[in-house]
């Protein structure tokens, strides 16, 4: 896989200018509309309206620009990213000084749930080498399908005969349309863009992904008969972990840090007491999450862990107020122990 692929997206972390002053948000990115970041992201932001705290749900193209938002956008706290999204950038970031400006600062706030690599197809297509020489649509640039679809046709070696960068809900109608072959989507099932009867199941299936050198990266995953209308096989494929990103604020810094860790805090804390009544009310794909999953290379962040401290409460209106960032050791041990008192509470 080529650098070049993170390169817009890195150009817009370092390139765009100081945030300039403005009212105070919440801000989370997510996804497309049709996506299960975008449920999961309500999800959460339902949460804080319990709380009185306004969590805004915000749309994106995706992973790459999740990142980047984290990063450098102003009133941005939380972001949705993939697993592989976070592998590469670590794989670069230790000889590439401009990476390393990228990523500095973002943390895990929590490892969530995998989310699958849906490749629809026509039936003919039956394997992910048969994509040889088709038209098959990858997604935007700066989505995380985009990197996935790119480093799974690298790594196996299949060229295209066109790659369109288009996201999902643009190439869906130029499949049935018969103006592409194929195209990737990267998502956790059971994905909203895929219900409904629209798809012929006697001329589109999901391509199984099954490919031995994949899963050095990627985790095996399968997709169960009726998870989609035009599905009644199993279908084996591969799957990426989905994790929940912010930023490590400095409460000495000023008070937009101080409140923005305060936000990552409360929410941090919001999500661990509320996890067992996400499993039940929330998306399908809480079910599976699990909070020790960890990326490797990834730090947790301090903010996140004042939050899961047993004695925090967070502040259920909104209101300013310090937030304890501290200096607290750096090492993802401190998360592990934190989660395991919250969860036998």
């Amino acid at each position: 896989m080529k650098r070049s692929v993170l390169a817009v997206a890195l150009g817009l972390a370092l390139s765009v200018g100081g945030a300039s002053a403005q009212e105070f948000e919440r801000n989370i990115m997510t996804g497309g509309p049709q996506g299960t970041y975008i449920k999961i992201g309500h999800d959460i932001a339902a949460l804080g309206s319990e709380c009185g705290l306004k969590l805004n749900v915000v749309e994106s193209t995706g992973s790459l620009e999740n990142f980047v938002g984290v990063r450098n956008r102003r009133n941005t706290q939380f972001g949705i990213v993939q697993s592989d999204v976070l592998e590469y950038l670590k794989t670069f970031e230790a000889n590439d000084p401009e990476v390393q400006k990228a990523v500095k600062g973002v943390r895990i706030m929590f490892p969530l749930y995998n989310e699958e690599v849906h490749v629809l197809a026509r039936k003919d297509i039956t394997s992910m080498k048969d994509l040889a020489g088709k038209k098959v649509a990858v997604g935007k640039k700066d989505s995380g399908t985009f990197l996935t679809a790119t480093l799974i046709m690298d790594i196996l070696q299949v060229k295209a005969g066109a790659r369109m960068d288009i996201n999902p809900d643009e190439a869906l109608p130029k499949l049935l349309s018969g103006e592409i072959d194929a195209f990737f989507y990267v998502a956790g099932a059971p994905a909203s863009l895929f219900s409904g009867s629209a798809i012929d199941q006697a001329k589109f299936h999901l391509v199984p992904i099954t490919e031995a050198p994949l899963l050095a990266t990627y985790t095996p995953s399968r997709i169960e008969p009726g998870t989609y209308s035009f599905q009644d096989q199993p279908v084996d494929l591969i799957a990426v972990k989905a994790v929940m990103m912010t930023y490590d604020y400095d409460t000495k810094r000023n008070a937009y840090h101080r409140d923005s860790c305060k936000t990552v805090a409360d929410f941090s804390s919001l999500i661990v007491g509320g996890l067992d009544r996400l499993k039940t009310t929330g998306h399908p794909k809480w079910k599976t999450v699990d909070l020790t999953a960890l990326p490797p290379g990834w730090q947790v962040g301090v903010c996140v862990k004042a939050g899961m401290a047993l004695d925090y409460k967070p502040a259920c209106k909104p209101a300013g107020g310090n937030a304890s960032g501290g200096n607290a050791d750096e090492s993802n041990e401190e998360y592990l122990n934190l989660l395991k008192q919250r969860l036998q509470q």
